[in-house]
């Protein structure tokens, strides 16, 4: 077992794994009991289910912090093919096929479908489960229980919707001691929440709260009406006298309908509902779970076959990954999948042995635990986070919601993803590629990045931009990140190239197509410094081309290049179009803060920036020998040779005893005439930020100096800068934010 295993099942877990299973055994019972009720089943199967869920599935499982169950989203369909089938036992067979369906999912990887979800879809679930929960337990809290437990459909058994339900309430239909139960329990979560030593303590706040609510029930039962909680109002659990009439609660599936068509297609429906719900709750939980792990959709389907076969076995209801139960068990701090396993067992035992007792829990006191685990899964703050996402996260997001509120868990889901599929299929027509104008030293180029999926969706659009391409575009079409593209879109792409676009007067080079498509690569515009772009453009063409370059380094938007393509082509032969007098510092690397190729400058880097007579001939034999047409100095912010330089003369030091360098002197030499040593003098008197500034204005006068020095000192340079042929300039790069601030938009003279 690796580090990572070891960690996960480490035994300082196992207490918060315990409590958490603890908790989610309290929420799960009244919901197994309440699922079992609003879908027509015995109430025994509910628990049954809730059982082989947390045991059966918690150990097959992969998820950590999921936890399976009878779900709320299967309600519907349980009560219609319990109806068509015409019996409980004949459903239990189609449950157990489901199951076996689910397990085939699993083995051919089906769960890889989830990586397709929208988080928008997920986020929504998540708030409108939070939604709910509210809004389901305000009558439960004040004690009106007319409506089962764990039922989460708009439109209730009892007749009355999630509004109006709440509504009764208002009509006087609220019971003194469950209320009295349900509103003590929601302070003391809450206190408990906040209390630092108390939420981080072994004892688990629900506890507390059942406890305290088995307490009153005992107590107001000594005072009569109205305060006596009557059995409606607590849990339900079937008692059973003894084992054998334990056993006598066990269905078993009726084998005698397996030609009976209906049951396959239940089986089906079954399968793919119970999968759909399971793989979007377990996206959902993964979202939830403090480390942050991703469990594997494919494993979780085979784990929930298994459960589900076991399940219609034994005479229990289908089985799914429950997002109500998953958050309780992530908010209660489950570290590991032993508190799934330690909550069915805890189910098994109260069905087994406690059952009297743990009849004794008001539903008013558990409904205070869903309801403040409603208030944390619907909080402000996702509500916030996905509208500063934009409306195209945003509104799939509410309708998924508004949808589940208002219709059911599976209907509203499968809203949530109707809606996003449209705003995906908008988003693709619309803008499928990006679509970048890049300037290039032999011109403006269109650069098309096509996406890592296109479709046949995407033709549409991609034709609209071709036809739009004016005539001498020149057009880079990229498919470096591209993992499919449709044949449609390649036939499309390969007529525009070799036929329309040639007739329209665009040029098309391609880059990046996998060797399967058969379009080579191929580039028809210069990439890089060529001998015919440096001969055709002036100074003030490439100084452009250095503005614009550092514009799109600082801007993220730097171009992309072939460099293994520049490599080969400048193998032979070198044409830079400028020099670049930089600082030898590690931050400023020339070519990428001016997002520029392979053989496109001479780069001279020294201390400071300054001129030398060795980095002057280097100067000097870019411009008379080689023929570029600019000098570029290049200084920069917080530049170290003009710190130290600064720190010597304000101490009146000498470089050499100071550093023990002996060759520094002559960086120092040229730096001192640009630092005004009256102000220097007081530089230990300076706050940080004026000192950094004192320095940054020594490093500007610097990098003017040296350009003038080299004017200054060359007469070659200086004769071609006086007939226009060359341009000497100067730029100041800030190290903070990647921007250079050009010092002279004239040449200095």
């Amino acid at each position: 077992m690796d580090d990572e295993s070891i960690s996960k099942y480490s035994l300082s877990y196992l207490p918060r794994d315990l409590t958490s299973g603890l908790v989610v055994f309290l929420v799960a019972l009244p919901l197994c009991l309440g699922i079992a009720l609003a879908s027509g089943a015995p109430l025994f199967s509910g628990l049954l289910a809730g059982i082989i869920g947390g045991i059966v599935v918690g150990s097959i499982s992969g998820s950590q912090t999921s936890v399976s169950g009878p779900a709320a989203g299967l309600t519907a369909i349980v009560i219609a093919q319990i109806a068509t089938l015409g019996s409980f036992e004949a459903f239990l067979l189609a449950v157990m096929l489901g199951g076996f369906i689910q397990i085939g999912l699993g083995i051919v990887r089906a769960g890889s479908l989830s990586a397709f979800f929208p988080s928008s879809v997920i986020k929504g679930l998540l708030a409108a489960i939070g939604v709910i929960l509210i809004l389901k337990q305000i009558p439960h809290v004040f004690g009106h229980d007319t409506d089962p437990e764990g039922e989460m459909s708009f439109t209730q058994p009892d007749e009355q919707n999630t509004f109006s339900e709440i509504f009764t309430l208002f009509a006087g239909d609220i019971h003194f001691g469950a209320a009295v139960v349900g509103l003590l329990s929601i302070l003391l979560l809450v206190f408990w929440g906040r209390i630092k030593f108390l939420k981080n303590s072994v004892v688990p706040g629900p506890l507390v709260v059942v406890l305290m609510g088995v307490g009153l029930h005992v107590l107001f039962q000594q005072f009569g009406k109205p305060w006596a909680i009557g059995t409606s109002h607590l849990v339900q659990i079937p008692v059973a006298k003894s084992a054998s009439d334990l056993a006598s609660y066990l269905r078993f599936p009726d084998f005698s309908q397996w030609a009976n068509p209906a049951i396959y297609f239940a089986a089906v429906t079954i399968a793919i509902v119970a999968s759909l719900e399971t793989l979007l709750n377990l996206e959902a939980v993964d979202k939830l779970d403090h480390e942050k792990r991703d469990s594997p959709p494919s494993r979780e389907l085979v784990a929930q076959g298994v459960g589900n076969v076991i399940s219609g076995l034994v005479g229990g209801l289908p089985v799914t990954s429950v997002i109500v139960r998953g958050s309780v068990n992530v908010l209660a701090g489950a570290k590991t999948k032993r508190s799934t396993i330690f909550h069915g067992i805890l189910l098994l035992t109260s069905v087994a042995i406690l059952p009297v007792y743990l009849n004794m829990i008001p539903l008013a006191a558990l409904a205070a635990i869903l309801l403040v685990t409603g208030f944390k899964l619907a909080s402000p703050e996702l509500f916030r986070q996905m509208w500063q996402e934009g409306r195209y996260q945003f509104l799939p997001f509410l309708i998924t919601l508004l949808s589940i509120v208002f219709t059911d868990l599976l209907t509203g889901i499968l809203i949530g993803l109707g809606v996003s599929v449209l705003f995906i299929l908008n988003s693709s027509l619309r803008q499928p590629i990006r679509r970048v104008v890049e300037t290039h030293l032999g011109g403006d180029i269109l650069h098309i990045e096509l996406a890592n999926q296109v479709s046949f969706l995407n033709r549409a659009a991609l034709d609209r931009l071709f036809n739009a391409a004016k005539r001498g575009t020149h057009m880079l079409i990229d498919a470096t990140d591209t993992d499919y593209i449709d044949p449609d879109i390649l036939s499309l792409i390969r007529d525009y190239k070799s036929k329309i676009g040639p007739t329209r007067g665009v040029s098309v080079s391609l880059r990046g197509f996998r060797t399967r498509y058969q379009l080579h690569d191929e580039i028809l515009f210069a990439d890089y410094s060529t001998r015919e772009l440096k001969d055709r453009a002036t100074p003030e063409q490439i100084l452009e081309i250095l503005r614009e370059g550092n514009r799109r380094f600082h801007t993220g938007n730097r171009l992309s290049r072939d460099l293994g393509s520049q490599v080969y082509a400048t193998a032979t032969e070198q044409n830079p179009m400028a020099v670049v007098l930089s600082c030898i510092d590690s931050r400023v690397p020339a070519e990428l803060v001016l997002d520029l190729g392979i053989g496109d400058i001479f780069s001279v880097r020294v201390a400071g920036n300054v001129i030398g007579n060795k980095s002057l001939g280097s100067i000097e034999y870019g411009v008379v020998v080689a023929g570029v047409k600019l000098v570029f100095v290049l200084g920069h912010t917080h530049c170290g040779a003009v710190i130290s330089t600064v720190e010597l003369l304000a101490g009146s030091k000498n470089s050499t005893h100071t550093t023990d360098c002996p060759h520094l002197d002559s960086i120092v030499e040229e730096l001192e005439p640009c630092v005004d040593h009256q102000l220097c003098q007081g530089l230990h008197r300076m706050n940080s930020a004026d000192q950094e500034t004192f320095m940054d204005d020594v490093a500007r006068k610097n990098v003017i100096r040296s350009v003038q020095e080299i004017l200054a000192r060359s007469e070659v340079i200086r004769n071609l800068s006086d007939a226009g042929k060359v341009l000497v300039v100067g730029a100041l790069y800030d190290v903070k934010s990647g921007k250079m601030e050009f010092l002279m938009d004239e040449p200095a003279k």
